[in-house]
């Protein structure tokens, strides 16, 4: 019976993962002024690694909520604990990659972060794709 009952978990985290992705790609698209899913279209490959980023940060701070210590004691009382735990945690790393961003593009003026995103600069999309995975790196590490 615990079998059917992790793959049903599987399932569950697996299918709020892709949601919470997706919406943090939208939340992300949101500060970056360019529609991904046109500039991905068009093969902007730095639109293409923002999402990527924002993608595996998501993965890491999902990760790291679910295997803390207090989120495995929350999942003994209830799944849906686990769940907003979860949920939590995402969004606390929306915003510290929203948050991170904007700080980088406020103090930064040798160039214009958005415009070298929307433009297809590779440079910058992996630059701001490494900004997410480190927030979200350091964010796991204290929710662990």
């Amino acid at each position: 019976m615990d079998f059917f009952m992790d793959i049903a978990e599987v399932a569950i985290y697996s299918c709020l993962g892709i949601a919470l992705m997706m919406f943090g790609n939208f939340l992300i698209d949101l500060i970056i002024p360019c529609s991904f899913p046109e500039e991905i279209k068009r093969g902007n490959k730095a639109v293409g690694f923002v999402s990527a980023g924002t993608n595996i940060g998501v993965g890491i701070l999902l990760k790291a909520a679910i295997a803390s210590p207090a989120a495995i004691e929350a999942a003994k009382e209830t799944l849906l604990s686990g769940l907003l735990g979860s949920i939590l945690y995402f969004i606390v790393g929306i915003l510290f990659f929203m948050l991170g961003y904007v700080i980088i593009r406020v103090f930064n003026k040798k160039y214009n972060l958005n415009e070298e995103v929307g433009c297809g600069n590779t440079a910058a999309g992996i630059m701001v794709a490494g900004i997410f995975i480190g927030l979200a790196i350091v964010i796991s590490g204290v929710i662990v």
